[in-house]
């Protein structure tokens, strides 16, 4: 008899114990979670601005400041590709291109980065296009440490 009473004052117990609410959020997982996406984006962001491989010039000059507005770039690869950033464009519709990119840009600014074995004539052409295109202010890009005019290399001066 007193063996049926005391059995049901525990299930009492345990059934509420179960049904209670629990008042308190794990944020361990989540801040885990959070510490791996972080670790994850902070390595993967620098590979996500690689450019298309060239091979740059080497010259004396130095590296110009850096800019606020992320400047515009046109690419000239060895098989003859003609890249707008990262695109690669036509060369019909290169100079409307850049009329209408020129009316969106606050800054004229353009880097050209032709590949070494581009000839002079090709890399003179882009730079015409670019020009008719409303970009003025044209830099080309090279590699540093090459040789300067007095024969010295452009690392040493």
């Amino acid at each position: 008899m007193k063996k049926g009473a005391g059995g049901g004052r525990r299930g009492g117990r345990r059934s509420r114990g179960r049904s209670a609410a629990m008042s308190e959020i794990n944020v361990t997982p989540f801040v885990d979670v959070m510490l791996v996406l972080l670790i994850i984006f902070m390595v993967a962001a620098p590979m996500l601005t690689v450019g298309v491989p060239v091979e740059l010039p080497k010259t004396a000059a130095t590296a110009l400041p850096q800019e606020q507005e992320e400047p515009l770039t046109i690419t000239l690869t060895a098989d003859g590709r003609t890249l707008l950033m990262s695109n690669e464009e036509d060369e019909t519709d290169l100079v409307s291109k850049l009329t209408a990119i020129a009316a969106e840009r606050t800054d004229d600014k353009v880097f050209l980065r032709a590949d070494g074995a581009i000839p002079y004539e090709r890399v003179v052409q882009v730079m015409g296009a670019l020009n008719a295109g409303g970009f003025r202010n044209i830099g080309l890009v090279t590699d540093t440490g090459g040789p300067a005019m007095n024969g010295t290399t452009g690392s040493s001066n």
